[in-house]
C-alpha cells in the first residue's frame, strides 16, 4: 500500500464509489486504496493518510455493520459526512455490445440492486469484493462476454466502455459516508444557531437498570434534540447494551451539555465520536 501524508484512505480499489466520494469532496487530495476498513483506519492512525472516507449506511443495503463495530476502538473522530448517489453503470471491454454478454461481475450489494436489468438481459452474476475490483478484472480478462457493474469513474480508470448507465432498480440509491481524522474538528458554536446545522455522534453503554435507554435519552427529548440515528449492538453475551447515536445539535450548546450530563447518570463508557456540519442532503 503506497501512501501520501496528504491522502484520503478508502476501502476498495481505485474507481470504487468510496474513491468517487473522496474525489468529490476532496478533489485535490490523492486517494489511498485499502484492502479492508481496518486497513483504512490504520492508514490514518499510522499517518500514511490524513483522512479516511468510510461508508456507514446505504438506502438500499442498510448499515455497513463492520464499520460500526470498528468505530468504538478506532481512535479516530468524525469531522464530516457525505451523501453519495450511486449510479451503477454496465462496463465492458472496448468494442463490447450488450448482446455479447453472458456474465456480469460486481459487489454482493450491487448485483441485487440491478436485479431487473440483469434478469432482462439473461446474465449470470458473479460476486466480487468490490465494484472497482470487478471492473479491473474485466479489463484484465479482455473477454467481451463478461462485463462489470461499477461507476463510470472505474470505466475511465481501467479503459472500459460504458455500455449503459443508471441500470440500478431504485433511483433513490444513496450511500452515507463519514470522514475520519486523528483529531476532532468541532464547528464553532454560536448562540441561537439552528440545532440541525451540526451532527454530534456518540456511542454509549446503557446501565443494567429498568428503562435504562429511556432514561439515557430523556435529556435529549426534554431539550427537543432530534435523533437522526440510534442503533444497538450485541455484545459477547448477546445483550443489546451499546448504542450508536447521531443527534442534531452542537455539543457546546447549554442544553446539549445538560442532556449529556443526564446521559451520564444512566450510561457508562460514553464515547464522543465527533461533531461536524450537517450535509446539505439532509435538508433535501
Amino acid at each position: 500500500m503506497s501512501s501520501h501524508n496528504n491522502s484520503i484512505a478508502f476501502q476498495g480499489a481505485h474507481g470504487a464509489y468510496s474513491d468517487l466520494s473522496c474525489r468529490t469532496v476532496y478533489p485535490a487530495r490523492p486517494t489511498l486504496p485499502c484492502n479492508s476498513f481496518e486497513e483504512a483506519f490504520e492508514a490514518v492512525r499510522g499517518k500514511q493518510a490524513e483522512l479516511a472516507m468510510i461508508p456507514v449506511d446505504n438506502t438500499i443495503a442498510g448499515r455497513v455493520a463492520d464499520v460500526h463495530h470498528l468505530m468504538p476502538g478506532g481512535e479516530l473522530f468524525i469531522i464530516g459526512e457525505h451523501f453519495q448517489p450511486v449510479h451503477h453503470a454496465l462496463l465492458g471491454v472496448k468494442g463490447t455490445k450488450i448482446e455479447d454478454l453472458t456474465t456480469v461481475h460486481s459487489h454482493v450489494h450491487a448485483l441485487p440492486q440491478c436485479r431487473k436489468f440483469i434478469r432482462a438481459q439473461g446474465l449470470k452474476g458473479v460476486v466480487h469484493a468490490d465494484t472497482a475490483g470487478a471492473a479491473r478484472e474485466i479489463a484484465e480478462k479482455g473477454d467481451k462476454t463478461h462485463a462489470a457493474i461499477a461507476s463510470t469513474l472505474a470505466a475511465e480508470i481501467y479503459g472500459l466502455d460504458v455500455l449503459k448507465t443508471d441500470i440500478q432498480d431504485n433511483m433513490n440509491n444513496v450511500t452515507r459516508f463519514v470522514i475520519l481524522s486523528r483529531e476532532p474538528e468541532i464547528p464553532a458554536y454560536t448562540e441561537n444557531q439552528p440545532a440541525h446545522d451540526t451532527i454530534t455522534s456518540l456511542i454509549f453503554e446503557a446501565r443494567n437498570i429498568p428503562a435504562a435507554l429511556y432514561k439515557c435519552l430523556g435529556g435529549f427529548a426534554t431539550a427537543g434534540f432530534n435523533l437522526t440515528r440510534l442503533e444497538s449492538y450485541v455484545n459477547e453475551n448477546f445483550e443489546a447494551a451499546r448504542f450508536y447515536m447521531d443527534v442534531e445539535g452542537h455539543p457546546e450548546s447549554p442544553h446539549f451539555k445538560l442532556a449529556l450530563e443526564e446521559l451520564g447518570f444512566y450510561a457508562k463508557d460514553v464515547l464522543f465520536l465527533g461533531a461536524y456540519p450537517a450535509h446539505a442532503f439532509r435538508r433535501g
